[in-house]
């Protein structure tokens, strides 16, 4: 590699500066941070973002199949 020693320096000076910082997926026992309405506020949000894409792409595929049938 053309910069190896430069990536050696910039990953051993990220490893030293995350020597004292927790790492969120190091617990593993999420169920004891999630609050009360968080997984419904999860699934609506999921709601939100998927079902106007999913509406669209139908809405895209109704529309080919009605000018194939109909041209």
């Amino acid at each position: 590699m053309i910069f190896q020693g430069r990536f050696d320096r910039a990953r051993k000076l990220q490893k030293e500066q995350q020597e004292g910082k927790d790492l969120a997926f190091e617990n593993e026992n999420l169920e004891g941070q999630l609050e009360k309405n968080d997984t419904l506020a999860l699934i609506l949000s999921a709601l939100l973002v998927f079902v106007p894409a999913a509406l669209i792409v139908l809405g895209l595929i109704s529309l080919i199949g009605y000018f194939f049938l109909v041209r």
